[in-house]
């Protein structure tokens, strides 16, 4: 069992094509968010020393489901963090992503963990999603709020272009049960258990949820 404090190894168990500078990456972006949240509370703090497995881990769950084409183009709506547009902005170099947040300070901070990390594919803007006019392949989220509701506010920012093996539109980390949620998108969306690929116990509630749009 890896130790859960030790980044790099707990990503190297599920994603071991990576390359060393990946691995170092994730292991700097682990540190600075603990810099960051003992300034602004990124995460809850009684949760900071479980950075790996619960929140960086976790966001790179899409990873699992999807890997997105070069050149695509992806937006994390309520990134609050960075989570998890800068964990797949360091699994996918080759991929544009915008991360946005209406809340001013996280996205100051997110700014300064792109910088920090390195990453050259990543920008980071002060907006509310119903204010967003760009068009992305893919939505990205982590529990932002209800399913319809997100759906409703991000379906004007799916691009038509088609460049990936799923079709545009969401891809939304949530934990529990989502039955209700996803009931009027039933026979178009697609639930899939993270604990299909991460063996912890964490994961055993956890899911993303796929919409086509």
């Amino acid at each position: 069992m890896v130790d859960k404090s030790d980044i790099a190894g707990l990503i190297k168990l599920y994603f071991p094509q990576l390359t060393k500078k990946q691995y170092e990456q994730y292991t700097v972006l682990s540190e600075m968010i603990k810099f960051w949240n003992s300034r602004i509370n990124l995460i809850s703090r009684k949760d900071i020393h479980n950075i790996g497995l619960h929140h960086i881990l976790h966001s790179l769950a899409v990873a699992k489901i999807i890997r997105f084409s070069s050149s695509s183009y992806i937006l994390d709506a309520g990134t609050g963090g960075g989570f998890p547009g800068l964990q797949l902005a360091i699994m996918f170099p080759d991929v544009n992503l915008k991360l946005t947040d209406s809340t001013g300070k996280k996205i100051k901070v997110v700014k300064s963990l792109i910088k920090e990390v390195g990453l050259m594919n990543t920008k980071a803007f002060q907006v509310r999603i119903e204010e967003e006019r760009g068009k992305f392949d893919f939505v990205v989220c982590r529990a932002v709020t209800k399913i319809p509701e997100i759906v409703r506010l991000i379906k004007k920012n799916i691009s038509a272009a088609q460049k990936n093996t799923l079709a545009n539109g969401l891809l939304y980390l949530k934990g529990g049960d989502t039955g209700m949620e996803t009931e009027q998108f039933s026979g178009k969306a697609k639930v899939f258990d993270i604990s299909n690929f991460f063996k912890q116990e964490f994961f055993a509630t956890k899911k993303v949820i796929y919409i086509p749009l």
